[in-house]
């Protein structure tokens, strides 16, 4: 039979070649792009639907469709003016480690299926320890994102807190396991406590300061009245960079607080773990050594690609408590030592792709100092956006600029209507204009426009032109009556 499915060398040559200039074209055109596709997912649907093919197609024609339908009618997310969400432009360098990694296809469930994956995982690793200021003894592997690695973390916590061997006999009645949590705190922790077993309603919310960062206080009120009610305080998350406003919680004084009371300490670290880069940013990382596991995105501020979360653990043993398993089909048979390491002993994956390529190739082909000098940059931007604001007479800030999230709102002298309304009717016909976009938070029950800057293309230029381009929104919503 006819091997069919194997492009000859030549052809892959040539369709390589055409796909990375095509990648060439499509970051340089990047700038000078639409954010959002002015269409509908009705037109989108149409553009590419069509019956299961039965035959083959020419790979370049499917490269002419990638080029003219998907590009175009995608979320510019690398546009240096995308500032909605956490979203990280990604690197060239990132991209071909994702094709050589597909390439390999390792499997890198341990040592014997992936050895020279495996330790490179176990380098790159070790560096985000070294960034952090975490010790040798931490262990830690890369998972799909943010909310695997908060999901992961407090896995852990749930093993080493709760009575009783949980993984063997689940969660028996007794005193609910309590996690503590600020106001600011990412959804990702109440859906792991749910999926976990501990309940949503076992999330307890803290009240902020006026900076948006945990109060320590009410959170000492919080623990010692459960305590009262015959709950059982297990763990407290600190926001490294809260997903709304960028708050970054007093971890050293809350891990201090931490080890008094018997809690694990969770660090969500998902948005601005990696600002310890960035040497002004430092100062919020004191205490981290003292926590029990942490949670980052290297595809957020490291920009490497979508699909790679880390998580970190203090104690190794605590880790494989909770997550080692055997299965005759997982059995290591013959190796010792080094060798018959296994990822699945740390964390909830089995089949696990080779993310580490990307984070290795970004680290050794940037460097730390570069890519410091990129969150740096980011952070100044952000506060350049604060100082325009402060400096106009139709916006206000809303929130403190903390690391690179910004909130604000339109709000023009002697209006008298409905700010909360108007700024909502203004994010929707900024997004749908395509020059900037933003997303939205609420802030003490107020509506804010809500920016984040996360990309190393973004420039002080961008952040006047985003004002404009609010401002010519809130004239067409004002003008049209909506």
């Amino acid at each position: 039979m006819d091997n069919r499915i194997d492009l000859p060398p030549e052809e892959l040559r040539r369709l390589g070649c055409a796909a990375v200039e095509l990648m060439a074209r499509y970051l340089e055109n990047l700038p000078r792009s639409r954010i959002m596709p002015d269409s509908t997912a009705a037109r989108i649907r149409a553009a590419v639907e069509e019956p299961l093919p039965e035959s083959g197609a020419d790979p370049a024609a499917l490269l002419e469709t990638v080029e003219n339908v998907i590009l175009p009618l995608s979320r510019q997310n690398g546009h240096p003016r995308f500032f909605g969400y956490v979203a990280s432009p990604g690197t060239a360098i990132t991209a071909i480690g994702d094709l050589l990694a597909s390439t390999l296809n390792a499997n890198v469930t341990s040592w014997r299926s992936a050895p020279a994956a495996t330790e490179l995982e176990h380098v790159a690793v070790n560096w985000v320890k070294e960034i952090l200021g975490c010790g040798p003894e931490w262990v830690g592997l890369f998972v799909s994102g943010g909310s695997m690695a908060n999901f992961a973390g407090l896995a852990a916590m749930r093993n080493a807190k709760a009575a009783g061997d949980v993984n063997r006999s689940g969660l028996r009645s007794g005193p609910a396991l309590r996690i503590y949590i600020s106001e600011e705190g990412h959804y990702s922790i109440r859906k792991a406590a749910g999926l976990l077993g501990i309940g949503r309603e076992n999330v307890q919310f803290v009240q902020t300061d006026a900076r948006f960062r945990m109060d320590l206080a009410h959170l000492r009120e919080r623990v010692e009245q459960d305590r009262r009610e015959g709950h059982s305080p297990a763990c407290v998350v600190v926001n490294a960079g809260a997903v709304g406003t960028g708050a970054f919680d007093p971890l050293p004084e809350i891990a201090g607080f931490a080890r008094e009371r018997n809690l694990w300490v969770h660090v969500d670290g998902a948005y601005g773990g990696f600002a310890a880069l960035a040497p002004s940013a430092r100062r919020f990382f004191r205490g981290i050594a003292e926590a029990d596991s942490v949670a980052l995105d290297p595809h957020k501020w490291l920009y490497t690609s979508m699909g790679c979360g880390c998580v970190l653990y203090r104690d190794p043993a605590a880790a494989r408590a909770t997550f080692a398993h055997q299965a005759d089909y997982t059995r290591v048979v013959g190796w010792e030592r080094d060798e018959a390491f296994a990822f699945w002993d740390f964390g909830p994956e089995l089949s696990r792709r080779f993310r580490a390529l990307s984070v290795w190739l970004q680290l050794k082909h940037h460097g730390t100092k570069a890519l410091g000098e990129a969150i740096e940059h980011n952070m100044a931007c952000a506060r350049y956006l604060r100082k325009l604001v402060e400096a106009s007479a139709d916006f206000e800030m809303m929130a403190p600029v903390e690391l690179s999230i910004f909130c604000f709102r339109y709000a023009p002298a002697g209006f008298t209507g409905d700010l909360d309304a108007l700024n909502e009717r203004i994010l929707f016909e900024l997004q749908r204009d395509g020059s900037s976009y933003l997303s939205n938070a609420r802030l003490r029950g107020r509506f804010a426009l809500r920016g984040c800057v996360l990309n190393y293309r973004t420039t002080e230029r961008d952040m006047e032109i985003l004002l404009d381009d609010v401002r010519r929104a809130a004239r067409t919503v004002m003008e049209d009556g909506r």
